[in-house]
């Protein structure tokens, strides 16, 4: 079975900016080809799920991941950070064997 995590500041974020929306399920997480390195990740919010995805919950947040990335997903876990003037969320993917120098993309 596939897992991934969320840290407390992903969710309370994902929370956050769902109230804000007024409306909406969670976070979506999915990859694509993209990038010098392979491929990128796509973040949207989930206004509803796809009768596919596969749904991870923790710390009271929702996150989607479609099942085409879910083998790359695989043991991550899902953070926001604040560096300096960046906000963002972070995958911690242990799948990653490396990625482009500016972090935009990985190679599984």
């Amino acid at each position: 079975m596939a897992n991934l995590s969320i840290t407390p500041a992903a969710a309370d974020q994902i929370r956050r900016v769902l109230d804000e929306r007024g409306h909406g399920l969670g976070l979506r997480v999915s990859v694509k080809p993209s990038g010098c390195s392979g491929y990128s990740y796509v973040l949207d919010f989930a206004d509803e799920a796809a009768s596919d995805e596969i749904s991870f919950k923790d710390h009271g947040a929702t996150v989607f991941v479609a099942p085409d990335a879910l083998e790359m997903l695989d043991g991550s876990e899902v953070d926001y950070v604040n560096e300096g003037l960046n906000r963002f969320f972070r995958f911690n993917n242990p799948n990653v064997k490396d990625q482009c120098g500016c972090g935009e993309s990985f190679t599984v």
